[in-house]
C-alpha cells in the first residue's frame, strides 16, 4: 500500500484542520444517508429494488441474517458464487461493487440477479447501483459498512444479525446449519474478535493522524499519514481486533441512527485513523453500557493463512476449527470445490440443498448449460423450517457452550486489554 506523509512544522495546524474536515465529511455523509428525505429518494437510485417478502419471525423461528458482500472490479462472478453458496430465502443480501468497477460490471451483476426467478420471488437480493471509492485501510471502508447497514435497515428491519463478507470469503457450513446454530442463541449477542495486542506500534497507529482521500474522490486513493500524533483519548477507551463481524440489528441501529452521542464521537475519532474497522465497532461496544455485556470474542472466521504444526492437514484443520466462514481464498483455490462437494453438497453454479427447496434437481444447472427458463429451485417448501446436518449440530453445540460461558464470566470488554494500557 503506497502512503504519503504530511510534513511537520508550520503544516501542523493545517493537518488538524484537514483531519477535522474529513471527520465532518464522513459524519455528514452518513447522517444524510439516514435522516433526510431526499436521501431516502436517492436510495432508490442507489439500489436496484425488488419486492421484499418477510419470513415468519419469533422465538419459535430461525433468525434472519443480513449479508453485505463487497467486491471490486472483476469480482462479479466470485460474488455470485458466494451468494449462491450462502443463499437462503429467509435472509437478506446486499451486493456492492466499489468505484473501481465499471457501470457495465454493476449492470451485469444486476442482470444476473434479476435473471434468477428464485431471487425475484423472495425479493431478498439487492444490488447497490452506485460505486463508492473504498480503501480497506481507511475510513472510507468504515463509511461503506455503515452505509450498507443503513441500506439493509431501510430494506427491512426484520433481520437479526449483520454479517460482512468479501469475495475471498467462503462458508464452511450450509445456511440450514448456520440458522439452526443461531436459533437457540440470545439474539442480543455480538460476535466480534478482540485482540490483546497492546504493542507500541499498535498504540502509535491509533494515535497517528491519517487522512483517507477516498472519502471525497471518485476513485480509491492511498492514505496520507501525518507526522504529528495526537494523545491517547481519556474520554473513552480504545479496543481492537478483527474487522470481520457478526453484529446484532439493535447494535447496528445504534451505530447508524446514533441516538446516543457515543457512536458519533467515536466515528469522528476513527475517521482519522488507519484500519478503523479493526477498532470502531469494538470500541463502541465496550464503551456502551447498553451493549458492553453482549460481546462474544469470536468472529466465527477461520484464517487459512495460519499454518498448522500438529500434523493435521490445513483443510481438515479448517473444517474442524468451529468456524462458519474461512478466508482469504483465491478465485481458483481447489479448496472451494472441495468445500462445495464435501461440505455444502453444492453443484457448480447451484444452490446449497436445504429443506426450503422441494426441487431435488435444483443444483443440476450450470451457467453455460442450463436451458432457458430452468430455475435454481422451481418448487420451494417451508422457508421457516431448517434441517441441519452434522456440521450444523456441531456448530450449535459450540455456540451454545460459548453463550452459556458468557453468562458465567465477566464481559469480554473487561477481559480484553484496551489499547494504551500497560
Amino acid at each position: 500500500m503506497r502512503t504519503s506523509k504530511i510534513s511537520s512544522g508550520n503544516s501542523g495546524y493545517h493537518v488538524w484542520i484537514l483531519a477535522f474536515a474529513m471527520s465532518l465529511l464522513i459524519l455528514i455523509a452518513l447522517s444524510k444517508s439516514w435522516f433526510y428525505d431526499h436521501a431516502s429518494a436517492a436510495a432508490s437510485e442507489d439500489l436496484q429494488y425488488f419486492s421484499v417478502i418477510v419470513p415468519s419471525k419469533g422465538r419459535d423461528y430461525p433468525p434472519v441474517l443480513a449479508y453485505w458482500i463487497c467486491g471490486t472490479s472483476g469480482d462479479g462472478k466470485r460474488m455470485l458464487r458466494l451468494l449462491k453458496a450462502i443463499y437462503h430465502p429467509r435472509n437478506q443480501y446486499l451486493l456492492q461493487l466499489d468505484a473501481e468497477s465499471s457501470d457495465y460490471e454493476r449492470a451485469e451483476l444486476v442482470v444476473s440477479v434479476q435473471s434468477e426467478s428464485l431471487f425475484q420471488a423472495f425479493g431478498n437480493v439487492n444490488v447497490v447501483g452506485k460505486g463508492y471509492a473504498i480503501n480497506e485501510m481507511g475510513s472510507s471502508a468504515l463509511a461503506a459498512i455503515l452505509n450498507a447497514a443503513a441500506l439493509l435497515l431501510k430494506l427491512s428491519t426484520d433481520w437479526d444479525w449483520f454479517i460482512n463478507l468479501s469475495v475471498s470469503d467462503y462458508p464452511l457450513v450450509s445456511q440450514d446449519d448456520l440458522l439452526h446454530a443461531f436459533t437457540s442463541l440470545p439474539r442480543d449477542l455480538n460476535f466480534i474478535n478482540y485482540s490483546n495486542d497492546t504493542a507500541k506500534n499498535e498504540i502509535h497507529k491509533i494515535n497517528q493522524i491519517v487522512v483517507d482521500p477516498s472519502l471525497h474522490l471518485q476513485k480509491r486513493s492511498h492514505l496520507y499519514y501525518a507526522v504529528e500524533t495526537r494523545t491517547t483519548p481519556d474520554a473513552f477507551k480504545i479496543f481492537g481486533g478483527s474487522p470481520w463481524l457478526i453484529l446484532t440489528r439493535a447494535f447496528m441501529e445504534y451505530c447508524v441512527q446514533g441516538w446516543d452521542n457515543l457512536p458519533r464521537k467515536l466515528l469522528m475519532y476513527f475517521s482519522n485513523t488507519a484500519s478503523p474497522l479493526e477498532s470502531y465497532f469494538h470500541s463502541v461496544l465496550c464503551n456502551s453500557p447498553e451493549f458492553q455485556n453482549t460481546t462474544v470474542s469470536n468472529d466465527l472466521r477461520y484464517n487459512i493463512l495460519e499454518t498448522t504444526t500438529d500434523g493435521e492437514s490445513p483443510y481438515d484443520k479448517m473444517l474442524n476449527g468451529g468456524a462458519a466462514f474461512a478466508r482469504p481464498f483465491k478465485e481458483d483455490a481447489a479448496a472451494l470445490n472441495m468445500i462445495d462437494e464435501n461440505v455444502l453438497n453444492r453443484e457448480p453454479n447451484g444452490l446449497v440443498p436445504g429443506k426450503w427447496c422441494l426441487d431435488q434437481g435444483m443444483n443440476k444447472s450450470s451457467e453455460a448449460s442450463k436451458p432457458p427458463g430452468e430455475d435454481l429451485c422451481s418448487t420451494w417448501g417451508n422457508i421457516n423450517d431448517v434441517k441441519p446436518g452434522s456440521y450444523g449440530i456441531k456448530l450449535a453445540f459450540l455456540l451454545s457452550k460459548i453463550a452459556s460461558e458468557e453468562k458465567l464470566t465477566t464481559s469480554q470488554c473487561l477481559q480484553a486489554t484496551k489499547m494504551g494500557s500497560s
